[in-house]
């Protein structure tokens, strides 16, 4: 499974990278607002920054402004995945754009069929929100295990990138089901490694440590 960051912060994605955390990117217009910068300057560095597929949003609704916006964040770089809204529009671009050779995340995902009709627009990516939909008591997991399924019975090639991660059950889960990628925030990443065993383990290896004879 891919591990995609969650972020715009250039620091927080360096971090990740140096832990072997960051097989691609994902940002938002919520999150590019948080570090005060310019989108396409942003967009930039991160792809001078990693290796991997970065996804930049557009910020237009209508069909020929997000065609025309994506085509110029498509231009940034070549790791640049150009990530469009759940719409009717946005299909109609998604369809463009893979007849162009141009990737796609199709963001705001809430249901198996909207998934389905990502995949029939040759979507490179679908990003379901599960912890959306915990958050009005639909259990958000259970739209994975939906998509992975109709996937798999058709073999689609769009793959799963479970979005929206507020903890690590959802990534545990998200591995249990076979998602391609998790796109999780850098500190639900760090929350991943300890675990008190570890820390008592450690602790008694070093006490012990001290009474080896030099």
């Amino acid at each position: 499974m891919k591990f995609f960051i969650d972020t715009a912060d250039i620091q927080e994605i360096r971090h990740a990278n140096e832990r072997g955390w960051v097989d691609g990117v994902t940002t938002n217009p919520s999150l590019v607002a948080k570090v005060g910068r310019p989108m396409r300057e942003v967009i930039k560095e991160i792809c001078q920054t990693v290796s991997g597929p970065v996804s930049a949003e557009v910020l237009s609704t209508a069909k020929d402004d997000m065609y025309k916006e994506g085509m110029e964040l498509a231009k940034i770089h070549d790791n640049v995945v150009v990530k469009i809204p759940m719409t009717e529009d946005g299909l109609v671009v998604v369809k463009k754009f893979k007849a162009e050779g141009i990737r796609t995340n199709v963001t705001l995902v809430f249901s198996p069929l909207q998934a389905l009709l990502v995949a029939k627009a040759g979507g490179t990516m679908v990003s379901p929100f599960v912890g959306r939909l915990d958050d009005i008591s639909t259990p958000g997991m259970d739209l994975i295990h939906q998509i992975k399924t109709i996937y798999d019975n058709y073999d689609f090639s769009t793959e799963i990138l479970v979005a929206s991660i507020r903890h690590n059950v959802h990534i545990l889960e998200s591995a249990m089901m076979g998602a391609d990628i998790v796109t999780v925030p850098f500190k639900v990443m760090q929350n991943m490694i300890p675990h008190p065993l570890t820390d008592k383990g450690l602790d008694i290896f070093l006490k012990d440590a001290q009474k080896i004879v030099k």
